[in-house]
C-alpha cells in the first residue's frame, strides 16, 4: 500500500467510490469493497471518512464543485452570451466523461434523499447548478440574446430538469432519444435554438 498525502489520500478514496458505488450501487457496495479497490485497510477510510454515508454526502459536495469548475473552464474563452449558453447546453455532467460515473450514483442512490443529511448535500448541489446557469441567463438577457419574458431563474430550473431527464435516458441507455427521426437535429440544437435564436445558427457555422 502505498503512502500518500492525506488530501491525494481522500481525492483516491472518493475517486473509488464514484466508479464502485456507479458499478454496484451505493446500497450494496461496502467499505471493505471500497478499501479493496482502493489498495487501502478500511481504517484508513474511517481516518478521511466517518461513514460510508458521510463518503457519499463527499461526493455529493465533490461532484457539484467539479462540475462548476468544469463550466467554468469550458467558458473561460466565450465571451458572447449566446456562444456562452451553447457551450453550457452541451456540458450536461450526467453524460459527461468527468461527471458520469458519480450522477449515475446519485440516481441509483434516490431513495437516500429521506436522509436529512444527505436530502440537504443534494439539494445544495442542484441549487449551486441552478444559480451558476441563472447568472449566466441574466447576463445573456441583460445583453438581448435570450427572452427577458421569462425570469432567468425559471429558465435555469428548465434546463435542470431538461438535463437531468436527458440524463436519466441516457443512463439507461435509450436509443434515439436525443435525435430527430432523421438524425441530423440533436436535442441540444433545439434547446439553443429556443433560447438563443439565430445566434445559435451563427455558431454552428463558425465550427463547421
Amino acid at each position: 500500500m502505498s503512502r500518500l498525502p492525506a488530501a491525494k489520500r481522500r481525492e483516491q478514496l472518493l475517486d473509488c467510490a464514484a466508479a464502485l458505488f456507479a458499478e454496484r450501487g451505493y446500497a450494496r457496495a461496502t467499505t471493505a469493497e471500497l478499501a479493496r479497490a482502493a489498495g487501502v485497510t478500511e481504517p484508513i477510510i474511517y481516518r478521511h471518512f466517518k461513514s460510508k454515508r458521510d463518503l457519499f454526502i463527499a461526493l455529493i459536495e465533490r461532484t457539484g464543485k467539479q462540475t462548476i469548475e468544469l463550466w467554468r473552464q469550458d467558458l473561460a474563452n466565450a465571451a458572447d452570451p449566446a456562444q456562452r449558453l451553447k457551450t453550457l447546453i452541451g456540458d450536461n455532467p450526467m453524460v459527461s466523461q468527468q461527471g458520469r460515473d458519480a450522477y449515475r450514483v446519485f440516481l441509483q442512490a434516490i431513495t437516500e434523499v429521506d436522509d436529512d443529511e444527505i436530502h440537504k448535500a443534494w439539494s445544495v448541489h442542484i441549487h449551486s447548478l441552478q444559480q451558476f446557469l441563472a447568472m449566466e441567463l441574466a447576463r445573456a438577457q441583460e445583453n438581448r440574446r435570450v427572452t427577458r419574458h421569462i425570469p432567468a431563474e425559471l429558465i435555469a430550473w428548465l434546463l435542470i430538469d431538461i438535463g437531468l431527464g436527458y440524463g436519466v435516458l441516457s443512463a439507461m441507455r435509450v436509443e434515439d432519444h436525443n435525435f430527430d427521426a432523421t438524425g441530423d437535429v440533436h436535442v441540444q440544437q433545439v434547446i439553443t435554438r429556443i433560447l438563443v435564436g439565430r445566434a445559435a445558427d451563427a455558431g454552428d457555422r463558425d465550427e463547421a
